[in-house]
């Protein structure tokens, strides 16, 4: 399945943007999907996951103002961003992921992934 990212922007702190990403084929096929970020020079860092099945978890750093969520029907996987702060800025990606050995893992290439910048 291809995986293309939208949705990211300028925001000052305090506010709020939803991300989108869109797939090809059919999300409930992907067992595990999640979104990543990336700082320039940095390694991705997994902020948000869920599962066909329903379970979600989410990085410390993200929780309580981050919400991802599947629409199945339309095949997308959104990521809720409230109260945004400088330190979320970041290129974000999704991905849909294996599980190894209590790991979660890209199971394919990095798309152009989507921008968000958080500041005053």
């Amino acid at each position: 399945v291809q995986l293309v990212e939208s949705g990211g922007g300028v925001v000052q702190p305090g506010g709020s943007l939803r991300l989108s990403c869109k797939v090809s084929g059919n999300i409930d096929s992907l067992t595990y999907m999640g979104w990543y970020r990336q700082d320039p020079g940095k390694q991705h860092e997994l902020v948000a996951r869920n599962s066909r099945s329903g379970v979600i978890r989410y990085a410390d750093s993200v929780k309580g103002r981050f919400t991802i969520s599947r629409d199945n029907e339309n095949n997308v996987l959104w990521l809720q961003m409230n109260n945004l702060k400088p330190e979320d800025t970041a290129v974000y990606f999704c991905m849909d992921l294996g599980h190894q050995n209590s790991d979660y893992v890209p199971l394919q290439s990095w798309g152009q992934g989507t921008r968000v910048t958080v500041s005053s």
